[in-house]
């Protein structure tokens, strides 16, 4: 098991929002998720994140979080990062989640501001802190405004990053590419910025971005990190062309239904199941029928990542 030393943690790469697997009787599928999570390792990626949107982290119960971080952190956690979603109603909930997250081996968190209330600044800021100092490991905030209604911009960002020693990153979901720039102008080289919506990953590299925590690599990984590699390393015709083909399905990454239509890919590829726990239900009648004819389009043409080799 790894030992969630501090120091181990790294927030470059393409780090997975790794999907939750259910069984047939909706309990989740650990043999499953520790093989998908090495299975995403070995084709280059560089972390995983648990518990998340994707991940479906809310309808998990706190033993359910906890033996799911296990099981991965005994999968990849000697090679590759574990690292937990925290996100609850209350501080002291998000607080404990560290905690857990800490003794299940974890090396780093990523923390989202509160659900349902979403208070003012000096409320948010009260929690981040308090989340981002429970433990000893190395945070990421989370800032997704289209999602949870709560926006971080730079400036508060910078103010969060002074105070807290913790936060060494930032997964930056606005859609807004000039947030990259406008953190980087702030911090500089400070904390880490991650693209976090798969659909601008190539510009968010261009403006500086080191790391993509990414949805479709679940599906589609040696894609995901060869498409990364290519704009990290200014490769950018092989990128472009990569990208083009990609952009159909990253853009399934963006809509209310991701985490549906993420598992159907992952179903469409022979890696996973459409399988979602309530409230969510599976893709049904004309939504499921258009999500199919996008995904087989685009596998239908998929390239061989060999052929983008650099040269």
């Amino acid at each position: 098991m790894s030992t969630g030393r501090p120091g181990d943690m790294s927030w470059r790469g393409v780090i997975p929002a790794i999907t939750t697997p259910f069984d047939e009787r909706g309990e989740i599928d650990l043999a499953f998720a520790a093989m998908h999570a090495a299975w995403m390792v070995d084709a280059g990626c560089t972390g995983i994140v648990a518990l998340g949107s994707l991940g479906e982290g809310g309808t998990l119960s706190a033993e359910e979080r906890g033996t799911l971080l296990r099981a991965l952190v005994n999968a990849v956690g000697r090679r590759v990062p574990v690292v937990a979603a925290v996100a609850a109603l209350s501080t002291r909930e998000a607080a404990r989640q560290a905690e857990q997250a800490a003794a299940s081996g974890c090396r780093g968190l990523m923390v989202l501001p509160p659900y349902v209330y979403q208070g003012d600044w000096r409320e948010r800021r009260a929690h981040f802190e308090t989340v981002m100092g429970a433990t000893g490991l190395p945070s990421m905030l989370y800032n997704n405004p289209i999602a949870y209604g709560v926006d971080v911009p730079p400036e508060q960002v910078a103010e969060l990053a002074a105070l807290c020693p913790a936060m060494k990153a930032v997964k930056e979901s606005s859609a807004d590419v000039r947030r990259v720039t406008a953190i980087r102008a702030l911090l500089g080289d400070r904390i880490e910025v991650l693209v976090g919506v798969d659909d601008l990953i190539v510009e968010g590299v261009a403006a500086g971005a080191t790391g993509w925590i990414a949805g479709l690599v679940n599906a589609l990984p040696a894609e995901s990190v060869t498409l990364f590699e290519h704009a990290r390393a200014g490769r950018w015709e092989q990128a472009r062309r990569l990208y083009e083909w990609f952009l159909p399905l990253l853009r399934l990454d963006v809509v209310p239904e991701f985490v549906h239509l993420i598992k159907l890919v992952q179903a469409e590829v022979g890696m996973g199941s459409e399988r979602v726990r309530r409230p969510r239900m599976e893709l049904a009648g004309k939504a499921r029928e258009e999500a199919l004819r996008t995904i087989r389009g685009s596998l239908a043409t998929r390239p061989d990542v060999r052929e983008f080799r650099p040269t």
